[in-house]
């Protein structure tokens, strides 16, 4: 095997291709690229690009089933001829489920684990063991049980397990997507001194390009069909996105959104210069082309949205609840009311009950104390975070059809429900072999041929790349307002909850803190807030959405 050390490139793929074993159509076709030792791409792209099958490749251990074309390098070596060792100590991977790669029962021995599996002498293992602890800053719950951790505890730790083993190469499927928006803000920036201050090269999806783009120095966007269509710089990715009008520019941050909206009104960027990512910039951009002629400030007006009148469908009163009668409770105290024709939306840190309370509130776990009321004997269905629970069968029109019977819909309704979500193409294929956004409109799909009249949805746009949680959007938006369907789902992705809730609720402690107006909850807080809302703070205040800006920008150009 060739010196890692000596060799140029951490990465290298050649006209890749690969194609499902269930498929005959390719899921990446022809890609090539090279990335340097010490870079830190993302690699960005539409749900089902195939971007977590490329980077599974890099990993033989957990490669995707099925018919592989081209070349990849690691290093200069092929890694299907690594031995485990070497695999080991080459390229680390973190998985998108902090709960899927966890293998020990304490911290400590989680970090020691691969060093354990590789014969590392005792000495050697205790110090390595220690200094990474030392610089992931978990030594103050070294011995705790993993089983204790919160998520994002937990990603950190799973981190820490792969850096300690000195690869050279880290690869991160979407690795915050079940984080809460601090706990991912922690996690990028202990991400961003791996790479800067170890020179650990990294490769990462993510739908957060807020988070991610500004810490890349690459980036690859693969489109529909496996391509390859950008491969470059970050400035120059964001240019081609807002000029090629394909829509997927809705994922870029918010300030760069921000500064579009402006472009439109005529107050273009300077010739040549690059778009703002950044709060920061975001805040320096908005405070420069805000100003009228006599400097003053435009006049902000926000949006809003007028909340639907109150018609309780679901009402808990004083709930509490604990998994055994050891353990502390998870609910405490909790009143909530669900309406008919209302977007509600909960939110919270990891761990502070928001699952607990919609399993609570579907039926599917019964409280110690209070009561759950459904006076109407409406229909509740509840989506679980996990969406692999809902799939039995081989293919995924047949799983869809699974409920039928109860629900008294036909094949054509299947179909009809496979094109809203975008699926139609995939009625043949496996559940499983669904990308992670796919797989979550999919359940959803299944979800809503039972038509019912409350739907509690537990971090339904988890893994989705922003065109789809803009439909996802759309569907839910006209499902509660046309149909009037009682809707309460849980999101870490605070501005699809800004885009579509009426009211917003957060969870702190086991109880629910606060429940106002989606809008003033946004401009109310700091930290749980939008990044529209911290850009506009002081400028154009009560924006928290990008659409409040542009509506500022247009209602200043007709005044």
């Amino acid at each position: 095997m060739e010196d890692r050390n000596q060799h140029e490139f951490a990465l290298e793929v050649e006209d890749y291709s690969f194609t499902y074993a269930s498929s005959d159509v390719k899921a990446l076709d022809s890609i090539t690229f090279r990335l340097r030792k010490g870079s830190f791409a993302a690699l960005c792209g539409v749900s089902g690009s195939g971007k977590s099958t490329l980077l599974r490749a890099f990993k033989p251990e957990i490669a995707v089933a099925g018919k592989p074309s081209g070349k990849i390098r690691v290093l200069g070596d092929d890694p299907y001829e690594l031995s485990p060792v070497e695999s080991a100590t080459r390229i680390g991977f973190v998985m998108q489920d902090p709960e899927n790669q966890i293998v020990t029962d304490t911290v400590w021995h989680e970090l020691a684990f691969g060093l354990e599996n590789i014969g590392m002498d005792v000495d050697t293992m205790h110090r390595r063991v220690a200094e990474t602890a030392h610089f992931f800053g978990i030594g103050g719950w070294f011995d705790r049980r993993t089983t204790d951790l919160s998520g994002g505890q937990k990603q950190l730790l799973n981190l820490a397990a792969i850096v300690v083993m000195q690869p050279a190469v880290l690869v991160l499927d979407e690795p915050t997507s079940q984080l809460d928006p601090i706990a991912a803000k922690d996690f990028f920036d202990v991400l961003e001194r791996v790479n800067s201050e170890l020179g650990i090269t990294i490769i990462i999806i993510e739908h957060r390009l807020e988070d991610v783009l500004p810490a890349a120095d690459r980036v690859l966007f693969l489109g529909k069909g496996g391509r390859l269509l950008y491969d470059g710089d970050r400035d120059g990715f964001v240019r081609m996105l807002v000029e090629d009008k394909s829509g997927f520019d809705v994922a870029l941050p918010a300030a760069t959104r921000i500064a579009v909206c402006f472009n439109r009104s005529g107050k273009s960027l300077d010739a040549g210069g690059a778009y703002p990512v950044t709060v920061r910039e975001g805040r320096e951009f908005l405070d420069q082309k805000a100003r009228q002629e006599d400097g003053s400030l435009m006049e902000p007006r926000p949006l809003g949205r007028e909340v639907p009148p109150e018609n309780v469908a679901l009402s808990a009163k004083d709930l509490w609840f604990r998994y055994t009668k050891e353990m502390p409770f998870v609910l405490r105290g909790v009143d909530f009311d669900v309406h008919a024709g209302r977007i509600a939306a909960l939110v919270g840190g990891n761990g502070s009950g928001k699952s607990t309370l919609l399993s609570a509130l579907s039926g599917v776990r019964k409280p110690e104390r209070g009561r759950i009321a459904n006076p109407r004997k409406l229909h509740v269905a509840l989506m679980a975070q996990n969406p692999k629970m809902l799939f039995v069968h081989d293919r995924l029109l047949d799983d869809l059809m699974e409920w039928s019977s109860v629900g008294s819909y036909s094949e054509g309704d299947a179909i009809d429900m496979l094109e809203r979500f975008g699926l139609e193409d995939k009625r043949n294929r496996h559940p499983y072999d669904l990308s992670g956004g796919e797989m979550q409109k999919a359940a959803l799909a299944k979800i809503l041929l039972l038509d019912p009249d409350v739907l509690l949805l537990d971090e339904p746009v988890k893994g989705i790349d922003a065109l789809a949680k803009a439909q996802i959007g759309e569907i839910l938006t006209e499902l509660a307002l046309k149909e009037g369907k009682a809707i309460l789902f849980t999101a870490h992705d605070l501005e699809f909850v800004s885009e579509i809730a009426h009211t917003c609720s957060m969870m702190f402690g086991c109880e629910v803190t606060c429940t106002q107006d989606a809008h003033g909850f946004f401009v109310d807080n700091l930290f749980y807030s939008t990044p529209t809302a911290r850009i506009a703070r002081g400028i154009l205040d009560g924006c928290v959405m990008t659409a409040d800006i542009a509506a500022s920008i247009n209602a200043e150009g007709t005044a």
